[in-house]
């Protein structure tokens, strides 16, 4: 079960194919403030490895988490400076 976080935005990349999962996570996070938290909702399932890499490889973001609901997979990524 998902943990709640105060989402500040959604991005919808269903149907985007790597790498734009990850492209279009990173333009987002971009534009939010420190603190803030993107929910990312994709259809790819190569997704689940591409934003974690990303974001373990990546300064000031965090994977706070990631929810495999089968059709749709939610990625969860907080801004930290």
């Amino acid at each position: 079960m998902s943990e709640t976080f105060d989402i500040a935005e959604t991005l919808d990349v269903k149907g985007a194919s790597c790498p734009m999962p990850v492209v279009k996570t990173k333009q987002a996070i971009d534009d939010l403030a420190e603190g803030s938290v993107l929910e990312v909702l994709a259809t790819d399932s190569g997704s689940m490895s591409d934003i974690e890499g990303w974001a373990d490889g990546t300064n000031g973001v965090a994977l706070l988490e990631q929810v495999d609901e089968g059709d749709v997979y939610k990625h969860y990524v907080e801004k930290t400076d």
